[in-house]
């Protein structure tokens, strides 16, 4: 089974726009800062803006020059965090090399902080309190039961443990309703190979490209592939897609998988954030 994150993403979509719908419409803003001229970051603020508008959610951007103060790109997310209106705060990431992003991202409590990357947010997923789990990890959540894959008691290996998404993951996998039993592998892992090959679940969340191959996945394995490499034929992940095909229960392509279930994970936290702060929907 090919993980077709496309029709997916567009199930997650449908339902928040008939949530909305059925909420009377109510004003849910999502407020995005974009520091510099960096062309993806810039395509990838564009389309969460336009996402967000075909389903019935305001947007606002907030676009500084490259050369910004960390004072004035601080002023402008206390500006956004002092916003009643404003629900949900991306700062776009990467920041240019002469801002602290971690300071910035201090300033976003963790009711707004749609992109769930805050200590607050973390801590509040350790914990199982109510808050926003980062879009990438709830993006391969999502994906597992948009296609019926069970998790509970099955064994799942992250690699990678980044806090964007390997660390937030594997806790993710292992809470209560979810019930995986989670290693967290990395760079340091003795014998990755059979450490994958128990696993039930084989995430791969590392960025190096086709790292991961048919000596890695047990037959009838779910392999999800996180990682994104850009190469001289194109984009390309962690997973050598074609040579673990018919081995693998169900596989995620990349490009087409994991990827496009960030923006509809994005807009999942922004009405969540909206709830949160007292909006009925």
């Amino acid at each position: 089974m090919i993980l077709d994150g496309k029709v997916a993403r567009e199930r997650i979509l449908e339902g928040l726009a008939e949530r909305l719908h059925r909420a009377g419409s109510p004003n849910v803003c999502l407020a995005t800062v974009l520091v510099g001229d960096d062309a993806p970051s810039r395509t990838y603020v564009g389309s969460k803006h336009r996402t967000a508008g075909a389903i019935g959610i305001q947007s606002v951007g907030v676009e500084l020059s490259g050369d910004t103060t960390q004072e004035r790109l601080e002023d402008e997310v206390r500006r956004l965090v002092n916003d009643v209106t404003v629900h949900g705060i991306l700062v776009q990431l990467p920041l240019p090399d002469h801002l602290d992003a971690e300071a910035v991202l201090r300033l976003i409590p963790a009711e707004k902080d749609v992109d769930g990357l805050t200590d607050a947010s973390l801590g509040r997923l350790v914990r199982s309190v109510d808050g926003h789990v980062g879009c990438t990890p709830l993006g391969v959540l999502r994906l597992l039961q948009h296609y019926g894959i069970e998790t509970s008691g099955k064994t799942a290996v992250v690699i990678g443990r980044s806090t964007l998404v390997g660390l937030p993951l594997s806790i993710l996998l292992a809470q209560k309703g979810i019930d995986c039993t989670v290693t967290l592998a990395h760079s340091r892992t003795r014998d990755l190979v059979e450490v994958c090959r128990r696993a039930d679940i084989v995430v791969s969340a590392t960025g190096v490209a086709r790292s991961i191959g048919a000596e890695h996945v047990s037959p009838g394995a779910v392999v999800i592939d996180v990682g994104i490499s850009r190469t001289e034929k194109g984009i390309v992940g962690d997973v050598d897609f074609d040579a673990v095909l018919d081995i693998a229960s169900a596989v995620t392509p990349m490009p087409g998988g994991t990827g496009l279930m960030t923006v509809a994970c994005l807009m999942e936290n922004t009405v969540n954030a909206a709830r949160m702060q007292g909006v009925q929907v």
